[in-house]
């Protein structure tokens, strides 16, 4: 499928999980979406939690939610640190407004929790942030991938095949 045209923000902070960064990041511009990472600073570095830097190509308070067609959400330790931000719960919160993109993985989904867009929505992720999930309003299910309108999740990075092509899927069907 053809995202040209499109736009990206993957959302970053220290102690992401690798592959839930990067295949996103790369799948995303092999289908033609010209992609952002978008942390607290513009041009911080953020390490993984194996090490592997990424560097935040914008800020939250940089970026709007009209000029970008969906947020990625990875997991790891990361999503504890970027829901402390308002900017970025609120960014999470508006694409899905728009009815854009909403996708993540794994622990992800708890940046879905700080910006209330799970209420009464079929979702995954990680088990251990079930309980965090349902308290949302989340209807959680154990499943490699669940897409409920423009809300896409995966629960690990084995499940990463069946979220991109979920992901873009979205991305493709927007207007």
């Amino acid at each position: 499928m053809d995202l040209k045209g499109k736009k990206i923000a993957v959302l970053v902070d220290q102690l992401y999980q690798e592959m839930e960064v990067w295949y996103p990041y790369y799948r995303f511009q092999e289908a033609g979406a010209e992609v952002h990472c978008v942390g607290a600073t513009k041009g911080e570095t953020f390490k993984s939690k194996l090490g592997y830097p990424v560097t935040a190509d914008l800020a939250y308070d940089e970026v709007s939610p009209d000029d970008y067609d969906g947020v990625v959400c990875p997991g790891g330790f990361s999503p504890d640190y970027i829901r402390r931000h308002p900017k970025a719960n609120q960014f999470i919160a508006d694409i899905n407004r728009q009815g854009k993109l909403v996708c993540a993985i794994c622990h992800g989904l708890w940046c879905c929790v700080s910006a209330d867009v799970l209420r009464g929505r079929r979702v995954t992720s990680f088990f251990a942030i079930k309980d965090d999930v349902v308290n949302a309003g989340g209807l959680w299910e154990d499943s490699e991938v669940v897409v409920d309108g423009n809300l896409v999740s995966s629960r690990k990075p084995a499940d990463l095949p069946a979220f991109m092509k979920a992901c873009i899927a979205v991305v493709a069907g927007q207007k």
